[in-house]
């Protein structure tokens, strides 16, 4: 990328969009374009259409997704079925159309199989069943990753993937029903902490393990993979290192301050039992995390606070 290159963000207000923009910025690239989702129906094909043969970006990232935790992925199936697909559907294509140089698309871990080898290795996509409750998001993700790889092959553009692990830090949801686990505890242990809340109930029974990367570590990632990753197999994104529900949650009670019980509800689903990503790809482009998990659940509670 040139620094006068023409650079779309799509889903620039979200937050991996976001945090992509601040790098960018960050790098001094100063001709980037940005739609709010009232300005631009990423799911309307028309409107998609006339946006890329009237900017006519040289670099796409994908940021724009429909996203939430295990509860909203459960609730509204067919819209993170739909709208994923639409979105993402709609700027491959027309990144084809308009002779885009290169688009990075950003999938999600959940691609993987339920039960997949740990840590998650790239190849491990497709030989199994998926986590029924986040199916239909996860279905999306993998016809993103499969659509790049076919325009690659047909066409030969230069389309690449990127899989995060469970991402957090600024511009986080912390809607209390369609947030992810880390912003939901934030919020949880913040209003526990407040209303001087004996105990906090927590889904699930606290033992499956998850990973976590802050977003600014993701957004390095990416920029460093526009500039120099360009072959067709996608790579993970992650810190490396995962830790268990239970841990977490007293982690982020500990940054908080709150000295509350709490109670764990086995009858609640725990979701994939572990998801670890092999990121041993990333790392042999020379990219590392910075922020610890503790430093990272700082800065986003400052955050929190703040908005």
């Amino acid at each position: 990328m040139q620094i006068t290159d023409t650079i779309y963000i799509a889903g620039h207000r979200g937050m991996v969009g976001s945090a992509i923009h601040r790098k960018l910025l960050a790098e001094g690239f100063q001709n980037i374009v940005v739609k709010t989702s009232m300005e631009l129906d990423l799911r309307n094909q028309e409107e998609v259409a006339a946006f890329f043969k009237a900017t006519q970006p040289h670099y796409v990232f994908l940021a724009a997704a429909k996203v939430g935790g295990i509860i909203a992925n459960n609730t509204y199936r067919a819209e993170f079925l739909y709208d994923n697909l639409m979105i993402q559907n709609n700027i491959i294509h027309q990144s084809y159309l308009t002779g885009v140089k290169k688009l990075l698309f950003f999938g999600s871990s959940c691609i993987y199989p339920k039960h997949a080898p740990q840590p998650l290795q790239e190849e491990s996509l497709l030989t199994g069943l998926l986590e029924p409750t986040n199916e239909p998001y996860a279905i999306a993700k993998i016809s993103g990753i499969k659509m790049c790889e076919a325009y690659r092959d047909q066409y030969g553009c230069n389309f690449v993937s990127v899989m995060p692990t469970n991402l957090y830090g600024y511009n986080d949801n912390y809607h209390p029903q369609n947030s992810h686990v880390l912003p939901a505890f934030i919020r949880k242990f913040h209003e526990a902490k407040i209303n001087q809340q004996e105990s906090v109930e927590i889904w699930g029974t606290g033992t499956p393990k998850r990973e976590f990367l802050f977003v600014d570590d993701l957004a390095d990632a990416a920029f460093l993979v526009m500039q120099q990753y360009h072959e067709k197999p996608f790579i993970n994104l992650g810190s490396g290192e995962d830790l268990s529900i239970k841990e977490l949650a007293e982690t982020v009670a500990s940054v908080i301050g709150y000295s509350g019980k709490l109670r764990f509800d086995p009858t609640k689903p725990d979701g994939t039992p572990r998801k670890l990503m092999d990121i041993s790809k990333i790392r042999a482009l020379g990219w590392t995390p910075k922020i610890s998990l503790e430093q990272g659940i700082v800065l986003a509670y400052k955050d929190f606070l703040k908005n």
